[in-house]
């Protein structure tokens, strides 16, 4: 008798999310602060005084990681749901539009703090007018690092955490355990954050500095022999590591140190980071013994990478206690899982640089996150930028969704260019690949740039041969053709507003790519038609991310129509080359304070186009009542779970076509005008029955029907969009 394949029960997911998610713990956990009292008291900030040590201990993330596991392990709440494959649209329907905050960057009422707000109810009454039913707090945790006795602030928007403590910048547990309550009155989640890539310069790395027991084996960090130091960069007065040259990393691999390059340099900027290496200086240890490390960073200097694959299985602790503590303590439903696609490195054959990108330790170790989390009763999603192929293995064991970044710089291209042919391209990729767009967090803004690293022909396909501009071209030329038509549409002269990111992307906000594709040059010129012109290109981009499977997410300067901030207002942070603080201006989502020209944390506030919500929505034609509407459509439909099953070919240039089968059986065809000019004509596919209806979505008007060749003729507007229904027609009744 052949074994039968084991099929996970079909419970749904409230089922599974709301009895499995425990009690909170609340267990009360201190911060690494301290007064000059208690310096006085504890003594030097130094290796041989103990009371250091021990203090370094007690703030540090492995430790309450373990404090945290004890409470569930042995538990049953461990064994109450199903967890061995991800569950895209069972996310999907609990939470499927999301409001994507981030904590510098909102403006709250005077003493108030940013969870406090979040969880105010008129804000959540406004969000349920929309039809935003989860919010993505945004990292709120802890971070920065450790200098002696004194904290040192993020060097990366609260992506380095050292705590899985509340920043008492943000709030405190309690508020955010309000929040929680809140959103589920409204029938809302809460997704929080964790960063299985790298912790911060706390006191889990400082402890490893010291080579304090296993705390060392949570980094990718190797001892370099005194021996060897003249190896090394001096580090400069006033630092505490150096990254290393090229010449430098070169010489650490032939030493037999490190495994030298890897597949890219994340965030390279000349004379700041040219290797993802950094050598510390000579630090002490408890035993006496002075020590230089050498330690890998994907990302900046601060953000020493996590090891996954340690005999102490430290990194893994660390971050398992940092996601049970969200989920069981402080109430989350879901997890973002930050920066999750480089969790594996290995040496590589030959010259070739280290295998460094869609390694498979990096997918054994997102199922354990995932499995974890789903053990829990909640869910998770990744900001996966490789190729499509690595978004569609991981998508298989992983997180239950991923972030779009197929589509997200293919979308703003043909709205820069008036041309879809390379967003259809990439959506026929992605569907010859295999991936779910339900299994996708379609997104306008968020808190980083528009990323247009392309990496899909960068590596994998590079010498891959595709169609485009009427040429047959390798993936390398067509990432450089793109590339450089988004640098051209959307950045220098013409439009000075939007920066450059590195070699990563631009900085931008959804209404600059918006003015850019309109001509605006000077953004302080724009009149009341100029702002509604923005506005329609804008709401075509949401239509476009809302109008097939998927979560939509969208973020406050998406909703206020937050351009970018002058250059000369943030200088300061822009000296290490991080253009993305342009694009994160400060927002005040229900005119809390007006007054306010700054966030708490001390970001200048951005212009803001549409205004306040409060506003917004007593107002038909306001960006907000319109969005409304737009996923009023999304959900009556269940488009959200829907199946995509065609990106046909169209009549007209800046047209899109996306055709997808709901779940009553019946088709539906989202199609955009990405152009500013009208356009007609007909739309054929496979998939469209002969003799059907179809009909507008919004207004339940009939706008044709399909003929024999399956093709329908269609006519749109200007930056105009529709969500139509495909139904067979009735049949006749006798005579």
């Amino acid at each position: 008798m052949r074994a039968r394949r084991h099929r996970p029960s079909q419970i749904s997911f409230d089922e599974q999310f709301y009895p499995a998610r425990p009690k909170s713990i609340r267990r009360r956990r201190t911060r690494p602060q301290v007064t000059a009292a208690d310096i006085a008291r504890m003594g030097p900030a130094r290796a041989e005084n103990r009371k250091y040590v021990e203090w370094m201990r007690r703030h540090s993330m492995l430790r309450a990681s373990r404090n945290t596991a004890r409470n569930y392990s042995g538990s049953s709440v461990m064994w109450r749901n199903p967890f061995s494959t991800p569950r895209p649209r069972s996310a999907v329907r609990t939470a499927s539009v999301w409001f994507t905050a981030y904590p510098l960057s909102l403006i709250t009422r005077s003493g108030e703090s940013y969870l406090r707000t979040l969880g105010d109810e008129a804000l959540w009454d406004a969000f349920a007018q929309i039809g935003i039913n989860a919010v993505h707090t945004g990292p709120v945790k802890d971070a920065g690092g450790l200098s002696g006795w004194q904290r040192t602030p993020s060097v990366d928007g609260h992506f380095d955490r050292i705590s899985s403590s509340i920043d008492e910048a943000f709030g405190t547990e309690r508020e955010f355990r309000r929040m929680v309550a809140v959103a589920a009155k409204h029938g809302g989640t809460v997704i929080d954050d964790i960063v299985p890539g790298h912790t911060g310069k706390g006191p889990d790395f400082r402890l490893a500095e010291m080579n304090v027991r296993d705390y060392p084996g949570i980094y990718h960090m190797v001892e370099i022999q005194p021996a060897d130091w003249h190896l090394l960069p001096e580090v400069p007065p006033g630092r505490d590591s150096v990254n290393l040259t090229v010449e430098a990393e070169a010489r650490m691999e032939k030493a037999g140190y490190i495994i030298g390059r890897l597949q890219r340099v994340i965030f390279f900027e000349p004379g700041v980071k040219e290797t993802n290496w950094s050598a510390t200086g000579p630090v002490t240890g408890t035993d006496g013994k002075q020590r230089r490390w050498v330690y890998l960073h994907y990302f900046k200097e601060g953000q020493p990478s996590i090891n996954w694959l340690d005999p102490s299985f430290a990194g893994i602790r660390l971050v398992i206690g940092d996601a049970l503590h969200s989920l069981g303590e402080l109430g989350a439903g879901g997890l973002r899982l930050d920066a999750n696609g480089f969790l594996g490195v290995e040496k590589g054959i030959a010259d070739q640089p280290a295998w460094s990108e869609g390694h498979p330790l990096s997918e054994a170790a997102n199922q354990l996150i995932g499995s974890m989390v789903r053990k829990m009763g909640g869910f998770t999603f990744q900001e996966l930028n490789l190729t499509i192929d690595d978004i569609k293995s991981s998508s298989e064991t992983g997180a239950d969704l991923s972030y779009d970044f197929i589509t997200r710089p293919a979308y703003h291209h043909a709205l820069a260019t008036g041309d879809t042919e390379y967003l259809r391209l990439m959506l026929n990729e992605s569907l010859e690949h295999g991936v779910d767009p339900a299994a996708l967090v379609h997104a306008l803004q968020n808190h980083d740039e528009l990323t247009y690293e392309l990496v899909h022909f960068w590596t994998l396909h590079r010498s891959d041969t595709y169609r485009f501009h009427g040429a047959d071209i390798t993936g390398g030329e067509l990432r450089d053709i793109v590339r450089g038509e988004l640098a051209s549409a959307l950045t220098g002269d013409d439009h000075p507003y939007n920066l450059l990111f590195t070699t990563n992307g631009i900085a931008c906000t959804s209404a600059t790519v918006a003015a850019a594709a309109l001509g605006y040059r000077d953004l302080s010129a724009l009149t009341d038609q100029d702002v509604s012109r923005i506005q329609h290109a804008h709401l075509l981009l949401a239509m476009y991310n809302a109008w097939q499977p998927g979560v939509f997410a969208l973020s406050g300067w998406d909703l206020c129509g937050v351009l970018t901030l002058p250059p000369a207002d943030v200088s300061s942070l822009l000296a290490d080359g991080d253009t993305r603080w342009i694009n994160r201006g400060a927002h005040d989502l229900m005119g809390f304070s007006p007054g306010n020209a700054r966030s708490t944390a001390g970001i200048p506030r951005g212009r803001a186009l549409y205004g306040p919500l409060n506003e917004q929505l007593t107002r038909e034609d306001s960006f907000a009542s319109r969005l409304a509407e737009i996923i009023r459509v999304r959900t009556k439909f269940d488009i959200a779970t829907a199946r995509q099953v065609a990106v046909p070919e169209v009549p007209a240039r800046s047209m899109l076509v996306m055709i997808h089968q709901l779940a009553s059986g019946t088709l539906q065809v989202t199609a955009l005008n990405f152009g500013p000019e009208p356009v007609a004509g007909s739309v054929r596919s496979d998939v469209l029955p002969p003799g059907a209806v179809v009909t507008d979505m919004s207004g339940g008007e009939q706008i044709g029907d399909v003929d024999n060749l399956g093709a329908f003729g269609i006519a749109l507007g200007a930056y105009q969009g529709m969500a139509l229904e495909v139904t067979h027609a009735a049949p006749a009744g006798p005579a």
